[in-house]
């Protein structure tokens, strides 16, 4: 198990039955690279996998 698995693990079992838009998503996501400036990047990245998680070019 990588280490980031115990943060998906813990997500989902304490909010996997919550249902959440993705602007709500976007706005936390944007709160925590505020919070934390250096994670800039792979949040980005994060987010422009699941935008384009549909593409078929990709």
């Amino acid at each position: 198990m990588y280490f980031t698995d115990r943060g998906i693990e813990e997500l989902e079992r304490r909010r996997g039955d919550e249902e959440v838009t993705l602007a709500w998503l976007a706005e936390q996501l944007r709160t925590f690279v505020d919070l934390h400036p250096d994670f800039e990047t792979p949040v980005e990245r994060l987010a422009t996998w699941l935008a384009r998680l549909d593409d078929e070019d990709e």
